[in-house]
């Protein structure tokens, strides 16, 4: 049976005809899980006749990990948790071109969201011959800053297990994130907006996270469709996220190629 990936640190979810999503919360540092691998891996070009159309995401059935027509700057955003912003220098193949994998891991039980991250820097490594360097760059971002009122989120309960899901339906999406802190919530939101996002509202611990946004308010006719993400993040977390530039890690593509086929 097809299923998605859960996992404290990264929720993926196939959609059909939609978008992958995803929420990692651990940095561009690798774990101490960066010798794991995909134990076998085949690569190709995304066939656009495809009778599916625009299918992109990922299944996994055991330990086969199916990732369906995806760019290289999405394998990269998902394994270094990053905004597509951070990357500089990279072809215009690593951003046009999309690609089928398919791949066992080799690993038994439930991925842990630092595996899978590990796992993909390296297929990019092997495969795509991807060589980076890091740089500390102004960028323009969104700081999280607590909005007039207060924060309107609700502390986690003691021994809740970080997770997260996110359910769109055309222009309607639902994100919930559970016993997270700011930073995590931030490297999720970094999927959804147009810039990096850091933390600036000095909230510590962990807390329970519930947004529910219309992805495009041009496109939709309803009347009782939710506000826009900005809005939504104001009125229902107690939040603002306020356009400014900071200095942001930053990966430099010094090398990448396109894979051969096995």
């Amino acid at each position: 049976m097809h299923s998605r990936l859960s996992f404290a640190g990264l929720v993926l979810v196939f959609a059909a005809g939609g978008s992958l999503a995803q929420s990692p919360e651990t940095s561009a540092v690798p774990s101490a899980d960066s010798h794991l691998s995909f134990a076998a891996a085949t690569i190709k070009p995304h066939d656009p006749n495809d009778p599916c159309g625009g299918c992109t995401g990922i299944t996994t059935e055991g330990d086969r990990v199916r990732i369906r027509n995806k760019n290289v700057s999405s394998l990269m955003q998902w394994a270094y948790a990053i905004n597509p912003r951070q990357i500089v220098g990279a072809p215009d193949w690593f951003f046009n071109q999309t690609f089928d994998i398919t791949g066992t891991t080799g690993i038994q039980g439930e991925l842990k969201g630092p595996q899978f991250q590990a796992i993909l820097q390296n297929l990019l490594a092997d495969r795509f011959a991807l060589k980076v360097r890091h740089e500390k760059r102004d960028l323009p971002v969104y700081a999280i800053e607590i909005a007039k009122g207060g924060p309107k989120i609700k502390p986690a309960n003691p021994g809740e297990q970080p997770d997260g899901d996110d359910n769109r339906n055309g222009q309607d999406e639902k994100i919930t994130l559970t016993a997270a802190s700011l930073n995590d919530f931030a490297t999720r939101l970094k999927i959804f907006v147009d810039r990096p996002v850091v933390d600036q509202t000095g909230l510590l611990g962990k807390y329970d996270f519930s947004l529910h946004y219309t992805v495009d308010e041009t496109h939709t006719a309803d009347p009782n469709a939710p506000p826009g993400i900005f809005t939504a993040v104001q009125e229902q977390l107690g939040l603002k996220l306020a356009p400014m530039k900071a200095p942001v890690d930053v990966f430099f593509i010094d090398q990448v190629r396109q894979p051969s086929a096995d």
